[in-house]
């Protein structure tokens, strides 16, 4: 990758990613509160359904960029080396390791958001001080090995599925794909990843909004989702899976396809 191709990865995930958390974040307010243990009236219902946006909007553009910019790197190294029947292999490792650094920003980012929208009326500015003065900086991190062991899953199902279905249409029209052709396949993508993956995202969640000191707070998935298990069966490990299907599906469409459209753009 030479310089400008550098700058169109990070400049369109950047966009990308604030367009589909900004459009899509009251969906992902109501999948939190569901995941919570309080569940969705307890935790503010339909009320505050944008409590946590400003973590969102400062963390969704770098957050973003560094994935893709990461991601579209290791394609570049990887790719030249590999047969064609070997891509789906290499995207898995690209968006793996693009989950890992991006992750960075997003836990920081994520943790204050949904502490701030299980509790709405603290506001996403005092939850900040909170986590800051009684966790220190590493509780802006609680949740970082839970939320890569849940995005690693996800993109190793939704990124090779993704640039297949892409590859498909491409070959079926004889051309490259159009931007919302792109978009499309990543709705497809996100929806089959989003609903293998709840059970993750659930652990995730429980564990960002832990008790200080709790056993959940320690950060161990197995342990929570087995004690979700045991106290809610199989409805708990998949609560919210309609609204994060949804947000992941919609999310898809505009992220890949905002992706997709930006990226050509400045190229």
């Amino acid at each position: 990758m030479d310089g400008r191709e550098i700058l169109a990865s990070l400049v369109a995930g950047g966009v990308a990613g604030l367009c589909a958390d900004l459009t899509l974040f009251p969906l992902d307010t109501i999948k939190t509160r569901l995941q919570s243990p309080q569940g969705l009236y307890n935790g503010g219902g339909f009320r505050g359904i944008y409590a946590g946006i400003p973590s969102t909007a400062l963390g969704s553009f770098p957050n973003a960029a560094l994935f893709f910019v990461t991601y579209e790197y290791t394609k570049s190294v990887l790719g030249s080396s590999v047969s064609t029947k070997k891509a789906p292999l290499v995207h898995m490792i690209a968006a793996s390791l693009g989950e890992v650094v991006s992750c960075m920003v997003r836990v920081p980012s994520e943790v204050v958001k949904q502490r701030a929208q299980a509790c709405p009326s603290l506001g996403t500015y005092k939850v900040f001080i909170d986590t800051v003065r009684h966790e220190g900086i590493l509780g802006l991190y609680r949740g970082y090995g839970s939320t890569v062991k849940r995005e690693i899953p996800f993109s190793l199902v939704q990124f090779p599925m993704w640039e297949f279905l892409k590859a498909v249409w491409s070959w079926k029209q004889n051309r490259v794909v159009d931007s919302w052709q792109a978009a499309v396949c990543g709705a497809f993508a996100g929806t089959f990843a989003a609903g293998i993956t709840t059970p993750l995202d659930v652990a995730k969640t429980r564990i960002m909004l832990a008790e200080a000191g709790s056993s959940t707070a320690s950060g161990k998935v197995l342990p929570v989702l087995n004690n979700i298990w045991k106290t809610q069966g199989i409805s708990g490990l998949f609560s919210g899976i309609v609204p994060r299907v949804a947000w992941i599906s919609l999310g898809g469409f505009i992220f890949l396809g905002t992706y997709d459209k930006v990226h050509k753009m400045l190229l």
